[in-house]
């Protein structure tokens, strides 16, 4: 077994429920290659969430954090299969016995069909394990069978939330208030993010962080009705641009 875990025991929400997390830097960022440094969109399908991201403030900035959240993503894009080979490896520790679940990517998203690919065989080769995860890649996601014990929640807000069908796809959307969410028919994660993966409905409600700034820009909306919003105003000005 391995001294080092790549998994953690996740941000202190997740931390008190035994969820470990597997994190890498939200949205893009730079990573060495060979001799080179590159750019990676780590969430190559976010929408407005891009602006409103809690994976983008607070202890996410930290310098520590961020370093290691990189290092992360570098093992990711210079040696796939070695990493999945160690992640593998590592979830046959007795540490992970008894039911456990892994969130894949509290920060991040699956950016290539090689990378989510990858998920897939260490969930198949890892049956007593539970993974879920949030993501934006609607279409990329759908194309796969997914194991039974690998579980997607859609997250609103991204540039394919059109590809989401709210009464049946497992999905999330985040709203201003609590009294908001359950008038629109979801159900409130908050007691257990672990809810998200397992809750009967399909309609999983998130009420938005406590963070001032993203409280402030997000205003009353939710996710799914702003990123409507912004479709709709490309929609018109494409039409435009058309003429």
């Amino acid at each position: 077994m391995p001294t080092k875990y790549l998994l953690t025991n996740g941000n202190r929400e997740l931390a008190k429920d035994g969820i470990f997390t597997w994190t890498i830097p939200a949205l893009s960022s730079k990573v060495r290659s060979g001799s080179t440094e590159i750019l990676v969109q780590t969430c190559p399908n976010a929408g407005i969430c891009a602006n409103l991201c809690y994976a983008r403030s607070g202890t996410y900035l930290f310098s520590n954090v961020k370093k290691a959240h990189v290092a992360k993503l570098e093992m990711l894009v210079n040696d796939l299969s070695g990493w999945e080979e160690q992640m593998t490896l590592e979830l046959q520790a007795k540490r992970y016995r008894g039911g456990k679940y892994v969130r894949i990517h509290d920060a991040g998203d699956f950016f290539s069909v090689n990378y989510f690919m990858a998920w897939l065989r260490i969930a198949e080769a890892t049956p007593d394990v539970t993974f879920y995860a949030y993501t934006k890649e609607v279409r990329m996601v759908k194309g796969f069978s997914l194991p039974s014990n690998f579980i997607i929640i859609f997250s609103m807000g991204g540039k394919q939330d059109n590809f989401i069908d709210v009464e049946v796809d497992r999905h999330a959307d985040v709203f201003p208030t609590l009294e908001a969410l359950l008038d629109a028919g979801y159900t409130d994660q908050e007691d257990s993010d672990i809810l998200a993966a397992t809750m009967p409905s399909n309609k999983v409600g998130i009420v938005v962080n406590n963070i001032p700034h993203l409280k402030k820009k997000q205003g009353v909306a939710t996710f799914a009705s702003l990123q409507r919003e912004r479709d709709e105003r490309v929609t018109e000005i494409r039409k435009k641009s058309a003429k």
